[in-house]
């Protein structure tokens, strides 16, 4: 009964920190220890390492490791593309010694054999096209049609040159600083594709994170009738309550069970709780950015606007606490000319507080979902009407 309960911690452990590393940042962690753990994986053990080695080393171990640092996070890498290849072959590389061999099984028929085959390399194939493919580089040949492509709001996009290209910089475009580009609808530069997301490759993107939910998700349910044909084969349950007396009832036959799948199938076990886990982790990535296509939004312009309605919220609040100082500094001065009120009167008045403008944030580049997703699927740039496009 030990080994279930520590594959139980392990497990628990390992998903409680993928999480916090991971999801940490959500509004819903805010406050909890899933933040602290998030905030200490991700810039509180780096500075104590960073402390360690230069103790332990010297002030030239630690600029090595700074260095290291700069070449990993703000220069064009392919660390995570080769991560990611190891991660996807080594693990179909698992699931290939260890578990076709029991297929054809009694849930699993044979063509899930070949049909793995087919799905990882669809998969290969939208990394490529999203590693490869141009985002949507802003050039000076190109940038008139951008500008009038899309306009500029004057609210978070606001007409000027950018300081490097020496362009006019088009609304939604940003300069990314690791790939040194302009890149129109700019999302996010990704590290693991070694590449921006923007207007041209967002689709390839989208589609490959929607793909691995679903390659995910299908390995772990393929594994997870692997091991329920081999318990039916097996006949363990069976065998457990006529031979050995156990009770036919969960409670029972669930320790003898987990016993005898750890110690014959650890590896599908192992294999089906990590395809899990990433499954719902890339499900909740994939609901956000199909939310964004849908809204013609840009993981960009989300903080953008995140950041304009806090400066708009704080300008809100200047104004009211403004005009109740100014509304109070009046009544004051015309109370002055009238008797005092009574005591009572006093202590159960309350001062009334002007209420704040609502922030409204107003995109204009949404045009209703179906036209939404059309734009990401065909892009702008990609469309007959955008080489007649000029500036105004």
């Amino acid at each position: 009964m030990d080994v279930p309960w520590l594959l139980v911690v392990h497990g628990s452990v390992t998903a409680l920190v993928v999480v916090s590393f991971l999801c940490g940042q959500w509004p819903i962690f805010e406050g909890t220890f899933v933040q602290s753990i998030n905030h200490f994986l991700t810039s509180g053990a780096y500075r104590h390492f960073l402390r360690l080695v230069q103790r332990v080393c010297g002030t030239g171990a630690r600029d090595l490791v700074l260095g290291v640092e700069q070449y990993c996070c703000d220069r064009p890498n392919p660390i995570l593309q080769v991560f990611y290849v190891a991660i996807i072959g080594g693990t179909y590389f698992i699931i290939v010694q260890t578990s076709f061999k029991y297929i054809p099984g009694y849930y699993v028929s044979v063509w899930h054999r070949y049909l793995s085959i087919v799905v990882v390399s669809i998969g290969a194939i939208l990394f490529v096209l999203t590693s490869f493919s141009d985002p949507g580089t802003v050039t000076s040949e190109n940038v008139s049609q951008y500008v009038s492509a899309y306009p500029f709001d004057n609210i978070i996009f606001i007409e000027k040159e950018c300081s490097t290209c020496k362009i006019i910089r088009p609304a939604r475009a940003k300069h990314c600083r690791i790939c040194d580009r302009c890149v129109a609808r700019f999302d996010h530069h990704c590290g693991w594709m070694n590449n921006c997301i923007g207007e041209k490759n967002t689709r390839y993107f989208v589609a490959f994170l929607v793909w691995h939910f679903l390659l995910c998700m299908y390995g772990a349910l393929i594994l997870g009738f692997i091991i329920a044909g081999e318990l039916k084969v097996k006949k363990v349950i069976y065998i457990l309550t006529v031979y050995y007396g156990v009770d036919n009832s969960f409670s029972g036959l669930f320790p003898h069970v987990a016993q005898w799948l750890l110690a014959v199938h650890n590896t599908q076990i192992l294999l089906a709780v990590f395809l899990g886990i990433i499954s719902l982790l890339l499900g909740g990535f994939c609901a956000y950015h199909i939310h964004l296509c849908l809204s013609n939004t840009t993981t960009n312009e989300t903080f953008k606007w995140q950041d304009y309605v806090f400066w708009k919220k704080k300008e809100n609040a200047a104004k009211a606490s403004a005009a109740a100082l100014k509304s109070s500094v009046g009544a004051a001065r015309s109370e002055a000319q009238k008797p005092a009120p009574s005591k009572w009167k006093t202590f159960f008045s309350r001062s009334q507080m002007p209420a704040e403008e609502p922030v409204v944030t107003n995109n204009i580049y949404d045009v209703g979902k179906i036209r939404n997703l059309c734009e990401v699927i065909v892009p702008l740039s990609e469309r007959r009407s955008f080489s007649r496009r000029k500036s105004d």
